[in-house]
């Protein structure tokens, strides 16, 4: 199953420069310094925001989790980069009850068996 309603999907700037790009964000620093090694940056932050955007499209829901608020799609797989590598992430997705527009809501680092930095 794909995310439902992707072409309607939602990015917010300030959920990619406030937090997912931040390198001083109490919890984003982290991801920050991640994805700032595949060559993503606060100022280009519309490429990680296609590359989610693409990432969601390319790959199957691996997992939902129904809340009293709604949705939630976690995605699992390799995401292309600036840099060409495709490393494995994990992006987790919300549709609120009663809305159809899937938002973004963080990705991380995902360890697979296989090498994590093709």
């Amino acid at each position: 199953m794909k995310l439902p309603n992707l072409d309607a999907a939602h990015i917010s700037e300030t959920k990619m420069t406030d937090y997912l790009l931040s390198p001083t964000h109490r919890v984003g620093k982290g991801k920050a310094r991640f994805f700032s090694t595949f060559g993503f940056s606060i100022q280009e932050w519309k490429h990680l925001a296609q590359a989610l955007l693409r990432h969601a499209a390319e790959h199957d829901v691996t997992y939902t989790e129904d809340t009293p608020f709604g949705k939630r799609y976690i995605i699992e797989g390799k995401i292309h980069t600036p840099v060409g590598r495709m490393p494995w992430i994990r992006a987790v997705w919300f549709i609120d009850s009663g809305q159809e527009m899937p938002r973004f809501v963080t990705a991380y680092p995902l360890k697979k068996k296989e090498d994590n930095h093709d």
